[in-house]
C-alpha cells in the first residue's frame, strides 16, 4: 500500500471510517495487521502500512487480516479458526438467490474481513466482502456496513465472476481479487503475488469450509 495523504480540513468525512476501524480493536481477533496513524512535518495526517520514522509521533491502529497485506501469508490458513454461524440468515439468502455455494461465500468473507462488518481497509474496500466504492455503486450497495446490504451486493458480484469464468473458483477468486481483466489479460490467475496468495487462501478456506458443511 501506498503512504496516503489527507489534509486537515478532509478530516471530518473520514473520520466516521477510522472510528468504525478503531472499535475493531475491543473484539478479538485472531490475526491482525497494523496501519500507522501520523502527521507529518507539513501537518498532514497519513496512514500508511510502513513504519513512521522512529521520531515522529504515531498512533498503531490493528485490523483484520486483508486480502492486500503481506503479513497474513504468515497465518496458517489449514489451521485457522473457521465460523460457520455468523450470519448465517444473510448469507443463505445470498447464496439461494444468486446460486452460489454458501461454503465459498463463507472462504471470500473470511479471507476479506475476517467477519468485521465495520472493516475498512488501508486500500479503502469496506465492510464484509470488502467492497470498493464504485463496486459499491455498481451493485447499488446503499450501506457497506449493513451486513445484509454487503452480501448480498458482494454476492452478486461474485456470482457474475462466476458465471464469466465458466465456474471456475480460483479464476473467479483471481478477478475478485484483481479484477476481471486482469485475469483476461493473463489468460489465467495474474502473476501478482497479492492475487495468488489470495488464491491460495481462498481455495483452502472453500474446501475446508465445505469439509465442516457450511451451508448444508
Amino acid at each position: 500500500m501506498q503512504r496516503t495523504a489527507t489534509r486537515p480540513r478532509d478530516l471530518r468525512g473520514k473520520r466516521s471510517a477510522f472510528l468504525a476501524c478503531l472499535a475493531l480493536l475491543v473484539a478479538p481477533l485472531p490475526v491482525l495487521a497494523e496501519v500507522y496513524k501520523f502527521v507529518d512535518e507539513n501537518g498532514i495526517l497519513n496512514y500508511t502500512n510502513v513504519a513512521p520514522p522512529e521520531n515522529a509521533d504515531y498512533v498503531t491502529l490493528k485490523f483484520p487480516c486483508y486480502a492486500s497485506d503481506a503479513k497474513c501469508r504468515k497465518v496458517s490458513w489449514e489451521s485457522v479458526p473457521l465460523n460457520t454461524a455468523a450470519f448465517s440468515s444473510q448469507i443463505r439468502s445470498a447464496a439461494v438467490y444468486n446460486a452460489v455455494d454458501e461454503s465459498l461465500i463463507r472462504a471470500i468473507i473470511h479471507a476479506e474481513s475476517a467477519y468485521h462488518p465495520d472493516a475498512v481497509s488501508p486500500k479503502g474496500a469496506q465492510g464484509l466482502m470488502q467492497l470498493m466504492p464504485a463496486t459499491q455503486a455498481e451493485l447499488n450497495v446503499r450501506n457497506p456496513f449493513d451486513p445484509a446490504h454487503n452480501i448480498a451486493g458482494g454476492v452478486r458480484y461474485l456470482s457474475g465472476l462466476l458465471k464469466e469464468f465458466d465456474g471456475n473458483i480460483s479464476l473467479a477468486a483471481a478477478a475478485y481479487n484483481a479484477g476481471s481483466g486482469a485475469v483476461k489479460r493473463y489468460g489465467g490467475v495474474p502473476p501478482y503475488s497479492e492475487t495468488r496468495e489470495y488464491v491460495r487462501r481462498i481455495n483452502i478456506l472453500y474446501r475446508r469450509y465445505q469439509e465442516a458443511g457450511a451451508g448444508s
